[in-house]
This record gives structure tokens, sequence and C-alpha cells, in this order.
């Protein structure tokens, strides 16, 4: 998780992507929860590959892993080397049972490990393969060959970023050895390299069947995103605090309201989610993110997201604002 974002800014130029909240959670937090429910061992590790996120970020995610009953770590991909480089990064923990997870996509996927494989590669057919890492497969499911960002077709079967390894120990191998024999992609080291090599010397990989799979790289992904975690979890998750006080307010569930946030003549949901500490006044807002400790007036908004310390009065219907901004109309008329 340690890419910066851009695609998603301004959100992202204070909050690191993997921590944008969905639903309530970081984007980082449910993934992790997702992949320690399903594992039928138990979760001893769960190691966080960052950037320059600052000790405050550093100190949530080691929160999130201790949540979990694991054992929390922090390492640092310092340049942008690539997937394999990126990986190889917490070398000291991939030993044992290992599951790769890149944190800029949430996913419903049949998490049935097939332990007679040496991995398992989730994948999901997409239009535009020329943009993934793909596989080819044989009549029994077992991948045939890896194949990263092709320019001509062989496979629509995209590799989603999640991945099994029943032993640590060799992929941590088979990385460096890409790494010791500079064998790149454009100046970055992929894990597609890696799998390719190891298929080659007989192991076996199997496909994963996703349901779903759900991007966070864009405002528009994000909104979307958001709609589909919050109709899958309404009836799973408390997502409106009783902290929350209400006044001539109208709530159109699913929501997700945060602590001690405060609505005044407002019409809210569907498929909104709004941080704790925030304020709403005069407010019709739907399909929408506003974050923590900002205020939204006077205003109807859709498809809009509205970032942390934000303050926001006036006349727009949508909008991408990012953190500490402070949009006011003011009629000359």
């Amino acid at each position: 998780m340690a890419g910066r974002g851009s695609r998603l800014r301004p959100h992202t130029l204070t909050v690191p992507k993997p921590l944008t909240p969905i639903a309530g959670k970081p984007v980082v937090q449910r993934l992790v929860e997702d992949i320690a429910d399903i594992s039928k061992e138990t979760v001893e590790d769960i190691a966080f590959i960052i950037g320059d996120f600052g000790k405050e970020v550093e100190e949530e995610l080691l929160t999130i892993a201790q949540s979990l009953g694991a054992n929390g770590h922090i390492f640092y991909q310092d340049s942008p080397l690539g997937t394999a480089h990126a990986i190889l990064c917490a070398k000291e923990v991939l030993r044992g049972s290992v599951v790769v997870a890149f944190a800029d996509t949430l996913f419903r996927a049949d998490f049935t490990l097939d332990t007679s494989a040496d991995g398992v590669i989730w994948t999901k057919e997409v239009e535009d393969p020329s943009a993934f890492g793909v596989v080819k497969m044989d009549a029994a499911g077992v991948i045939t060959d890896f194949v990263e960002k092709p320019q001509t077709f062989v496979s629509n079967e995209a590799i989603i970023g999640i991945y099994f390894f029943r032993d640590g120990e060799n992929l941590r191998s088979e990385l460096q050895y890409l790494i010791d024999n500079k064998i790149t992609h454009k100046g970055e080291y992929s894990i597609t390299d890696a799998l390719e090599n190891m298929k080659n010397k007989g192991q076996r990989f199997k496909t994963g069947v996703v349901k779903d799979w759900m991007d966070c790289g864009n405002k528009a992904v994000v909104l979307q995103t958001n709609q589909m975690i919050l109709g899958f979890v309404k009836d799973k998750e408390t997502l409106i605090h009783p902290s929350l006080e209400q006044s001539n307010t109208k709530i159109i569930e699913p929501c997700f309201i945060g602590e001690n946030v405060r609505l005044n003549n407002c019409t809210v949901g569907p498929y909104v989610s709004i941080g704790s500490n925030s304020e709403l006044n005069e407010v019709v807002i739907d399909h929408s993110m506003v974050m923590s400790h900002s205020v939204v007036q006077n205003i109807c908004l859709t498809e809009s997201m509205i970032g942390n310390n934000a303050h926001v009065d006036g006349r727009w219907n949508r909008l991408s604002v990012g953190d500490y901004t402070q949009m006011v109309y003011e009629s000359k008329g």
C-alpha cells in the first residue's frame, strides 16, 4: 500500500488511499478483516508495506492488526520499484502460508483454498486486459501462463491483486531472484515474473472465483464501492452511531453515520457515509461521502466526496473537495 493514490486526489494528499473510509472503515481494515475471517488458520502476522505515511498512520495500522489478534509489522517501500519489490520488503514474515493483497480494491470472493495447489490466484474477467497481469488456464482450472499487461489479446482473466502461497519461503526466494538478476518491466519488478518462474519449475497454481471486484482508485469508483459495501453490510454492522443528534431530519438507509454527528433539517441517503464529528445543516444528500470534522450546509449534493475538516456552504450539486478546504457561495444579487 505504498502508492501515492494520485488518481484519488485531492483526497489522498493528506490521507493515504488505503485509509480512505468505506462505509465507516478504512479500505485496508475491511480487506484484512475479510481475509482473516475466511482463513482456516490462525493469522499470526499482518505486514503493511507503506511509504512515508507518518507515525499516526502506522499506529492505526498496527491497531488494526492487534484487533485481529495478530502481530502487526510496518515495512517501507521507499522507491516505486514494482509489486515484487514491494512484497520482498516484508521478507522477514514471508514464511509458512502467506496471503498477499494489494490494498486499493475490495472484493467478494470464493475463498475455499485448494490445498493441493501450491497457490491460488484470484482473477476476474475484464474488458481491457492490457492494463493488468492476466492468466491462461487449462480445462482443470490450473494456470498455464502468466502474462504481464499483454498488448495483444491472450486472456481477459485479470489478476486482481489477491494471492495465496502455501510456501512463503519459496515465494521470498523467487522474488529475490528477480532482484538479483534485475528482471524488470519498464524499470519495475513484477510478481507476475516470479509466478511464471514458479510455474515453469512445476508448481501448480489455480484460480479463485471473484464475485465482486470493487475498485477504490478514483472518486467515481470509491462512491460506487461505498454504495456496494453499505448494501452488503447493512444487516451485519451497526452503521448509525447511537450518539447521532438529529432534528427535522430524514435518513434513507443504508447509510453510515459516525460518532457525534449532528444533522439539522436534512434528508440523508440513500448510500451516504458521514464521518465522526461532522455537522450537516439544511442539506439534501445522496450517494456521497463526507469525512470527519466537516461542516456542510445549505446545499443539495449527489455523487460527492467532502474531505476531513472541510467547510462547504452553497449551491453546488456534485463536488470533490479535499481536506481543510472551504467553499462558500455568496449571492451578490
